[in-house]
């Protein structure tokens, strides 16, 4: 399995060079590549008979995690998974992985050609937050099966709807979404943690983009280097007294550990916001926040 992975990104460098001038060609209107050389997937910047090709030869399978406890299971999980059925790498093997608090809470679940679902019972504590309760199970069931299942993983929050293709493109080591909120805000506006005490702090004057917390990809294992990170930026942050947000810890890792692939803001739009005019098309859409 970790040298399938390997190869995979050895050849996935190779593929994203062969692209890089139809990606500079097709979005002169947005950032396409990073600093550090990492593509930025938008519309219109990826070849998809090129990646089909390639990909549809490797035998993958693409698991989708998704936490729903409470309401969020009662309002969102069956438009999540109906829609994902429909969008989520249709073509491949995708496992979805459901953890949920109470079985009844569960929507009919029809699963498409290719998909699988699997129910997980999650472990958690009243005085965890939601994030930390979504990583910790996440960690253990990475740890416990889903490394040997899969070669790629995502792991999304439950209030969204697919709305078109969420393809290969999107595929990598390390994969961040670019926050629909602050993409086209100046660098130095981004609410990062700025207390120098904190592990999630990311000091004034830096900073790369800002991170959407509710969607993070790559190999099972990157992210488990995620969670872990995570996990321990937490309790350090706990002995000094302090508690910044989940989506603070997830920005500071990509900013020490830049992820290999950028997700446009059409991955993962919001809708209260009017699509300008660089979003093409909306892969997917977060539904109104609702308190998480």
């Amino acid at each position: 399995m970790n040298y399938k992975r390997r190869v995979l990104l050895l050849i996935s460098c190779v593929l994203y060079f062969m692209l890089l001038e139809y990606h500079f060609r097709k979005r002169p209107d947005v950032v396409t590549t990073t600093d550090w050389l990492a593509p930025v997937i938008w519309e219109g910047t990826f070849n998809r008979q090129v990646l089909e090709e390639y990909y549809g030869r490797q035998n993958l399978t693409i698991g989708l995690a998704v936490l729903a406890t409470g309401r969020i299971a009662d309002q969102y999980l069956e438009l999540f998974i109906q829609s994902a059925s429909k969008h989520f790498m249709t073509g491949y093997r995708v496992i979805f992985y459901i953890m949920v608090d109470a079985f009844y809470r569960l929507p009919n679940l029809e699963p498409g050609p290719l998909q699988t679902v699997q129910v997980l019972n999650i472990r958690g504590h009243d005085a965890d937050d939601f994030h930390l309760m979504r990583m910790k199970n996440l960690a253990v069931h990475i740890v416990g099966h889903i490394q040997d299942e899969v070669d790629f993983l995502f792991s999304m929050m439950a209030n969204r709807v697919f709305q078109n293709d969420f393809g290969v493109e999107t595929l990598g080591t390390s994969v961040a979404q670019l926050h629909a909120w602050w993409y086209f805000k100046n660098t130095e506006n981004l609410p990062y943690e700025r207390r120098p005490g904190s592990a999630a702090c990311i000091p004034l004057g830096q900073g790369d983009f800002y991170y959407d917390g509710t969607v993070i990809g790559g190999t099972p294992l990157e992210i488990l280097n995620f969670i872990k990170e995570y996990l321990d930026g937490i309790m350090r942050d706990k002995e000094n007294g302090l508690n910044s947000t989940y989506e603070r810890h997830l920005n500071k890792y990509f900013f020490i550990h830049k992820p290999t692939k950028l997700l446009s803001p059409e991955y993962s739009w919001d809708t209260v916001l009017w699509p300008p005019a660089q979003v093409w098309l909306v892969k997917a859409a977060r539904c109104l926040e609702r308190a998480f």
